[in-house]
């Protein structure tokens, strides 16, 4: 056990104090800490005890969390007041030690703070603390910015839960697509092979920025020659590029629908292969990531019979007050959140009517019918255990989800399902989670570079002039 020992004799180990919000949201955290010692008030105990009824995802994890804590106390010798240590419970991912509160602590706050109120029970925790342990870092760790903003205002250290976000900064968040420089083609040109397949074009580049490149990954280049292609193969020093098909050209209309912009067709290159079981489209509102989507199902659905059927589903947080409960079954329940899969639909009756041989209402309600008859709308809540097989399934307003709840969806995938999460991450509506955390960001940042995965950060709004205005200036 030579880590626990360096641990003990280290100067710089901190002491956390975690707020109940940190154990709800990431059952985990308490192994998450490396080093460092951990400290749980008795608040934050009787906090998790409340909310450990019901079947929401907080309540889930507040018996996670219990069950954990647990886990660790049962079976120690070591007494509780010396600290829990945490090695073998975290299967030696923290070399920390545990803390629970075993004696009343005295409340020294300020005159105007409310003792009863159990937050500043927990701000008391760590004051004392602090006084008791002069020479370390006493820290709050908590995710309510205004707890963390009392406690700075009392002289203490507070931070955010970081170990559960992706990335610090989205902006680094994986694009999908990559613009190659103007001397890309003449420091690769030695070497270079190049040859034609089933109407593409391939070239294969030997280098070092070759091997910079991520499989599935789409390249352009503007200009006199643009070249518009994604990467196949990938190696250390070496990178074969297909050249795509071109999705703006009518010739090639997907459900009546053609790409507007690069984005858009490099979205339908993915939509459309058979070979790519995992995608995930991020874009700003009227970027068209609904309208490309459903546009490709009902192509593959409809016509050339690749799936049997489209599910569609999305979290249902409401932007305003909630209307309460709604009457019906699971489909009916679900129909006014599907407000965009209506507003695409209408579009996307209207190109497949332009083309319908057969003019006039009942031509054009036939339509309508038989795409009823091929979209399930389904609800979050009723997923788990469930397989789909040979499925189109979409899952919109995916920002909104957990990295948990995440898993749980797309492990729902049979034999032959193609998975599309949409999603806009300036736009989370759930509580705790933040452009960093959502579960969108962990599977794009995690399937990046998986041979049957794609992503596409869409760029250009295609709404209106008037929404695209909106999305700059407001």
């Amino acid at each position: 056990m030579p880590a626990k020992r360096a641990r003990k004799s280290s100067p710089i180990t901190k002491l956390f104090v975690l707020d109940t919000n940190v154990l709800m949201h990431d059952p985990s955290s308490l192994y998450r800490f490396e080093e460092h010692d951990l400290f749980i008030p008795i608040q934050t105990l009787e906090e998790l005890d409340g909310h450990k009824r019901g079947m929401s995802e907080v309540s889930r994890n507040a018996r996670q969390a219990s069950r954990m804590l647990d886990e660790i106390i049962s079976g120690r010798s070591e007494a509780i007041d010396s600290g829990l240590d945490l090695f073998e419970p975290s299967h030696q991912m923290a070399t920390g030690r545990l803390f629970l509160q075993t004696e009343a602590m005295p409340t020294e706050l300020p005159v105007k703070l409310p003792t009863t109120k159990a937050d500043n029970q927990i701000l008391a925790v760590v004051y004392h603390l602090q006084a008791k342990f002069p020479k370390r870092a006493v820290i709050l760790v908590s995710k309510d910015i205004n707890m963390r903003i009392k406690a700075q205002a009392m002289g203490l250290a507070a931070q955010d839960y970081f170990n559960d976000k992706v990335l610090e900064d989205t902006d680094l968040l994986y694009s999908g697509m990559r613009e190659l420089s103007p001397e890309f083609w003449e420091q690769h040109a030695q070497g270079m092979e190049s040859w034609k397949e089933n109407g593409r074009t391939y070239y294969r580049l030997q280098g070092a920025a070759a091997g910079e490149l991520t499989l599935n990954q789409f390249v352009y280049q503007e200009g006199e020659k643009p070249l518009h292609a994604w990467v196949k193969q990938r190696e250390a020093t070496s990178a074969v590029l297909e050249t795509l098909i071109d999705f703006t050209h009518q010739k090639n209309n997907v459900w009546g629908i053609t790409a507007r912009n690069r984005e858009q067709n490099f979205a339908l290159n993915l939509l459309m292969n058979p070979e790519i079981d995992f995608i995930t489209l991020l874009g700003q509102a009227g970027t068209g990531k609904t309208l490309l989507t459903l546009a490709a199902a009902l192509t593959q659905v409809l016509e050339t019979k690749r799936y049997s059927e489209i599910i569609m589903t999305r979290v249902t947080v409401p932007v305003g007050e909630d209307i309460g409960f709604l009457p019906g079954t699971e489909e009916e329940k679900m129909t006014p959140w599907m407000g965009a899969l209506e507003d695409n639909l209408d579009v996307l009756n209207g190109t497949a009517e332009e083309g319908n041989q057969y003019a006039g209402e009942w031509g054009r309600a036939a339509t309508r019918d038989l795409i009823r008859t091929r979209i399930k709308i389904k609800s979050l809540n009723f997923m788990r255990g469930r397989t789909f097989i040979q499925k189109f399934l979409i899952i919109d307003e995916a920002q909104n989800l957990t990295p948990k709840q995440m898993k749980t969806l797309i492990t729902r995938a049979g034999p032959g399902t193609k998975v599309v999460c949409l999603g806009n991450l300036a736009q989370i509506d759930t509580p705790y989670l933040t452009e960093g955390s959502s579960g969108l960001s962990y599977v794009v940042d995690r399937f990046k570079g998986w041979g049957h995965n794609g992503h596409i950060t869409l760029q250009r709004g295609e709404r209106s002039r008037l929404a695209d205005w909106a999305g700059e200036v407001l």
